[in-house]
């Protein structure tokens, strides 16, 4: 009741005309700021940060932040599908099937339940937000170095998922992302690694830079190499643009599913959207009964990433509201906000200033519901893009990247970075070897090697140290089901398939 009155007084703030006008403005600037690669929201936030200080009260800055905040969560998915041009890293894994589906004529499809999805999630994490926050809270700070491990080795299980069905492949593909996070100074000792003197390598290289150039700039030296031989296969624009009764139900289940899964892992401090996204991935390929549509457009494999995305940054701003600590980057610029406004975060802040959570939350819903109504009718607008020619299409997809990419650090470092990748990932490509595996390795590298390290200093170098809690024997063990399950299952086919085979060679005998 507590929760409810508080969800009320909340809603009464949050539907004051300038709290509206704020929520619809932040909903526009962060689907646009999605849709160009690399511009994500926590760098739409930074440069709003100083003119929200001289115009709006802290709820209007965090309302209109919650607003870029999941805009641009749906943005990212827009170019993702089109052109095969992720905006966030978490919307890497939805060009496996995005992509696809837009090219057999499905695009206004996939972009729906992406949609649908946004809103579906991102309801449900709020809701979770409102009743949930303080139980997981307790949960999540459970979690020590070898429970993060544990976590980080479930996540890199779903290579044998995103893999395309060749894990040897997969695996290739994933040790390729992990020797590159372990470029930059190491986070544990300080000591310089592969930078060659650069002082532009010293922070690594960027997820965001590699995702354009693994698929944007790959997609476009694969592109022009076909229409140079004349063998591109084009983009077919037949079909409905709205999503058919086999594709809703077929959706429904992957919502719930990443929804909840997003949210719970969006909860932990340095999880984020793009594990969620791989992981709900993983999940709907070993759960689907289409399974082996899975990298050729299967639906599920945009509607469960997308929601796990969209309801892992309703998830984020659990430990920022209750605990002050910043589970992603752009909870950490919203984290800085709040403290360039002289306001105390942590456990006593739902007590000193409850109509600033309580409407955050009540204008996360209001948002929602303007983000349907803004991007739904603008399906048949973003499809059009498809019928641009691809000898034009082309040019435009380098100038997004190349825009995107010199925005994150205004480095032109970066833009050689990311063509070495694109050819590297064209070449990948050429060996039909996955590319999203490179992403996972490299987002998960230096978080793997942190907690691992983390976790032996704390035991003085004990190995013990990771079955020693229930907890991350519970997770590992969940492992060893995720990776095992597929092989018992194939090798039961196998034996069934080749018993009618051996009762047949024993008649004719």
């Amino acid at each position: 009741m507590q929760d409810l009155l508080g969800m009320w007084n909340g809603l009464v703030v949050a539907i004051q005309p300038i709290y509206l006008l704020l929520a619809f403005a932040g909903a526009v600037l962060g689907t646009a700021t999605g849709v160009l690669p690399g511009i994500g929201p926590s760098l739409a936030i930074s440069l709003l940060m100083p003119v929200t200080f001289q115009i709006v009260d802290p709820l209007g800055a965090m309302i209109m932040f919650g607003g870029i905040f999941y805009g641009a969560m749906y943005g990212g998915s827009t170019t993702t599908i089109l052109i095969n041009t992720p905006g966030e890293s978490a919307s890497v894994v939805t060009a496996i099937d995005g992509y696809q589906m837009a090219r057999k004529g499905r695009a206004g499809a996939a972009l729906a339940t992406s949609a649908i999805g946004s809103f579906v999630a991102g309801t449900l994490a709020t809701f979770l937000l409102m009743v949930l926050a303080q139980p997981l809270v307790s949960i999540a700070l459970r979690f020590g170095p070898a429970e993060y491990f544990a976590l980080m080795v479930l996540s890199l299980c779903t290579v044998t998922a995103i893999g395309g069905g060749v894990p040897s492949k997969a695996a290739v593909s994933t040790l390729l992302g992990l020797l590159m996070s372990t470029i930059g100074i190491d986070n544990t000792s300080g000591q310089l690694r592969f930078t060659f003197g650069m002082t532009s390598l010293y922070d690594g290289i960027d997820v965001v830079v590699a995702a354009v150039g693994l698929f944007a700039i790959s997609e476009v030296l694969f592109g022009l190499g076909n229409l140079r031989k004349g063998t591109s296969p084009g983009v077919h624009l037949h079909g409905s643009l709205r999503m058919t009764a086999t594709e809703w139900r077929r959706s429904a289940g992957a919502w719930l599913r990443g929804t909840f899964l997003g949210f719970f892992v969006g909860v932990l401090p340095g999880a984020g959207a793009t594990i969620a996204s791989f992981m709900s991935y993983g999940i709907e390929r070993k759960v689907s009964k289409h399974s082996e549509e899975f990298g050729s457009g299967a639906i599920e494999g945009v509607a469960g990433p997308e929601a796990a995305n969209n309801a892992a940054a309703g998830g984020g701003l659990v430990p920022l509201l209750t605990l002050g600590i910043p589970g992603s980057a752009t909870a950490a610029v919203m984290l800085a906000a709040l403290h360039g406004y002289g306001i105390n975060t942590g456990p006593l802040l739902l007590q000193s200033r409850p109509e600033l959570v309580w409407g955050l939350i009540a204008s996360l819903y209001i948002g929602n519901v303007m983000l349907l109504a803004l991007n739904l009718p603008l399906i048949g607008l973003w499809v059009k893009v498809l019928r641009i020619p691809e000898a034009v299409l082309y040019p435009m997809i380098i100038g997004f990247a190349v825009l995107g990419v010199y925005s994150l650090n205004n480095n032109v470092v970066d833009l050689n970075i990311v063509l070495l990748i694109g050819v590297l990932g064209f070449v990948l490509r050429l060996y039909q070897f996955p590319l999203a595996p490179i992403i996972l390795g490299l987002v998960l590298g230096r978080l793997l090697e942190t907690e691992f390290r983390r976790a032996l200093i704390g035991a003085r170098g004990d190995w013990l140290v990771f079955v020693e809690s229930p907890l991350a024997v519970s997770i590992l063990a969940l492992c060893i089901t995720f990776v095992a399950l597929p092989l018992i299952i194939q090798a039961r086919k196998s034996r069934r398939e080749s018993a009618p085979n051996h009762s047949v060679e024993q008649g004719t005998v």
